[in-house]
């Protein structure tokens, strides 16, 4: 009743419209999904709890709230570090926007308009929203530049907080039925409209989000202009003439802000890893809305170049600290990985497109693969601790710079730490799509889902202990029986496939084969694009069961990922495992995994709020300084998931381990 309500109150705020083209598949919202899953819903109901107050606390401890305040003042002077803090309340407000959907919370809804009402008093009269000016446009900040939109290219970030903007206020209207946010974000995008376009204002955003805020803003309203800027934006990048062609530095070339080639001509990821995700984003966005096959091609070729060359075995992307970028092929170091936990996000941004376009199942591995190693990594237990990088080692004897040990409770730029914040409570809206009368699972998360096929209600509950346990059970409702098509994705690493490209293989595949019942009979099922297909009448009370093996796998890299070579690596499932000091002897540097070794699972609850780890024995280096002398020794061996590692104290932590001893390094204290 709540949704049907909700859903007269859109239709009566604004143009009634048609669009007639779109994704051929569509997700299902998040608001149809109700969570009781044991793994998603705490996190969840922690990020409601204790990130998100502690997110708008922050933002007011730390001045990005009274940049506001003296932006609507005009007097003061700006008091945070950079230009696009704005968008750490922006992205808060969606995030706390998202979680209301799931817990209503008078308290928060109220603070949020309080906030609301700050981001209006600061807009100025045509729209234009940027605090980092508005408080002193005489003296703006020095990346700003003394005119609107002048350093836009390189560095204001003006558009990036528009972005932003338009994503928290789609957000809020969508959860709340309020226009208050929504209103602020048209004038603004009504004035970036009029500003910038073919006979107008002519730029490349510097940090991509626009593109997508402006495709989300199109589906509200259905304004053609902001689909029509959004792909502008895209369009206009690789035509600026003020960059160095010939050189090979990405900040003077435009590769940084993947401006250095128009978008159809680029066919590998490059640049700056977050922005570079939010451009393969809205560049799907907008292929599905206007049928634009170059981008699609282009796309297409990105991607595959990622997950052929690019991609880290826990679905980390980008390499490269210094810009925070893709590197070259295959350049994938372990001791420097960044990982940036913004790029994960993008990358399941981006992926979930990729699937909506082509209803393949590769797409939602590899979000799979980001979503439970690579993002949630990002946030500690406690729901206020963030990693900003992701690291894929840390030794006692090296650290790199860029690396962290530890977490931090916020970071001067915390566009992590507030990204996290809209990330998770979105997860609900991953689970299923649907094309037709066709209704793909893609993430195997418990709860109960309210569909509508062929205009007749059905639900579906899922029960299982993911990503524990391989025994998937889906119990089927529908209001009146009827025939449908049920998808359920075959996972890649469930058919002994690491990812879906030679990068990563598993050195043996599983004996155990996936299994499917219906009411406890085999099912006999044809798979289509990784999608087991159950084509049958489903009425009240029909039980498709799912076992997937979840054997411990090996995986080796492809022999042009230098950092990998003679080694493995562990997964069990779709997570990726890692050591870590506490359970190995305070080292993990010192351990050799031979061919052959054993590796048992065992489920520990009072570990890490409740891990599968895997235990066996190995070969540990031992070193006695007295005598110098080196040996090896049998010692007990513990992996844990990798998203886990780093809450008990900083010490040495590793994802790939060596097969034999080939070398010994000496360091010296």
């Amino acid at each position: 009743m709540k949704n049907l309500f909700l859903f007269l109150l859109l239709l009566s705020a604004l143009p009634v419209w048609s669009q007639h083209r779109d994704y051929p598949i569509q997700a299902v919202p998040f608001t149809q999904v109700k969570l009781s899953d044991n793994f998603w819903l705490p996190r969840i109901k922690t990020n409601h709890t204790v990130t998100i107050p502690a997110s708008f606390e922050r933002c007011e401890n730390t001045g990005r709230v009274k940049n506001f305040e003296m932006a609507a003042a005009h007097s003061g002077k700006f008091c945070t570090i950079y230009p696009f803090d704005d968008t750490d309340i922006y992205k808060t407000i969606e995030g706390a926007s998202f979680s209301l959907s799931l817990y209503p919370d008078k308290k928060l809804e109220l603070y949020i308009d309080t906030l609301i009402m700050k981001v209006q008093a600061a807009q100025e009269p045509d729209g234009y929203l940027y605090t980092a000016r508005t408080i002193n446009p005489e003296e703006p900040h020095h990346w700003a530049g003394k005119e609107r939109w002048e350093k836009e290219r390189e560095l204001s970030h003006e558009l990036y907080n528009s972005g932003h903007l338009y994503e928290a206020a789609a957000a809020h209207y969508l959860a709340t039925g309020k226009r208050n946010l929504l209103d602020i974000a048209l004038r603004n995008a009504d004035l970036v409209c009029a500003t910038f376009g073919q006979d107008k204002k002519h730029v490349a955003p510097g940090h991509q989000v626009v593109e997508m805020g402006l495709v989300k803003l199109y589906r509200i309203t259905g304004k053609k202009e902001y689909l029509q800027t959004a792909k502008y934006f895209i369009e206009e990048r690789g035509h600026y003439t003020g960059y160095d062609a010939k050189s090979k530095d990405p900040w003077k070339n435009g590769a940084y802000w993947q401006d250095h080639i128009p978008v159809v001509e680029q066919k590998e990821a490059v640049g700056h890893a977050v922005r570079a995700g939010y451009l393969y984003a809205a560049m799907a966005d907008v292929a599905a809305l206007t049928d634009d096959k170059a981008f699609l091609s282009a796309i297409d070729s990105i991607w595959n170049n990622v997950v052929t060359k690019k991609i880290y075995v826990q679905g980390g992307v980008g390499a490269v600290g210094s810009g925070e970028r893709f590197g070259d092929n295959y350049e994938l170091p372990n001791a420097t990985a960044y990982n940036e936990t913004c790029a994960a996000i993008a990358n399941v941004y981006w992926n979930h497109r990729m699937f909506l376009l082509h209803g393949e199942s590769k797409y939602i591995d590899i979000l799979e693969k980001s979503l439970y190693n690579g993002l949630i990594s990002g946030v500690g237990m406690d729901g206020k601790s963030f990693f900003y990088t992701n690291a894929m080692e840390i030794k006692n004897h090296y650290h790199h710079k860029d690396m962290e040990a530890e977490r931090s409770g916020w970071f001067p730029c915390s566009c992590c730490p507030t990204n996290i914040t809209r990330l998770i409570p979105s997860v609900p809206g991953y689970v299923y799509a649907q094309k037709g009368d066709a209704v793909y699972v893609n993430l195997f998360i418990s709860g109960k889902s309210s569909l509508t096929v062929n205009k007749k209600v059905v639900e579906i509950e899922q029960k299982n202990n993911y990503p524990w346990d391989g025994k998937l059970a889906f119990h089927l409702n529908p209001k009146a029986s009827q025939a449908f098509n049920l998808l359920v994705r075959i996972p890649g690493w469930s058919q002994g496939q690491a990812m879906p490209s030679d990068l990563y293989t598993f050195t043996k595949a599983s004996d155990t084969k996936v299994t499917i019942t219906v009411n406890g009979k085999p099912e006999n099922y044809t798979v289509s694009n990784g999608y087991a297909v159950l084509n049958r009448k489903w009425k009240k009370g029909d039980v498709v069961e799912v076992n997937l093996p979840m054997d411990v796998q090996r995986i080796t890299a492809n022999t042009k990922v230098e950092d990998d070579q003679g080694k493995i690596a562990l997964q069990r499932g779709p997570l990726i495992y890692c050591a870590e000091w506490p359970d190995n002897n305070g080292k993990v540097s010192n351990l050799i995994l031979p061919k052959g070794t054993l590796l048992t699972p065992e489920y520990k609850a009072d570990l890490l709020n409740g891990v599968t780890v895997l235990k066996g024995e190995v070969t540990a280096i031992k070193i006695d300084s007295q005598n110098n002398a080196v040996s090896t020794v049998k010692q007990n061996f513990t992996a844990i998931p990798y998203y886990a590692w780093a809450h008990r104290g900083k010490g040495e932590m590793a994802v790939w381990f060596p097969e034999t001893i080939t070398d010994v390094s000496i360091f010296s204290k």
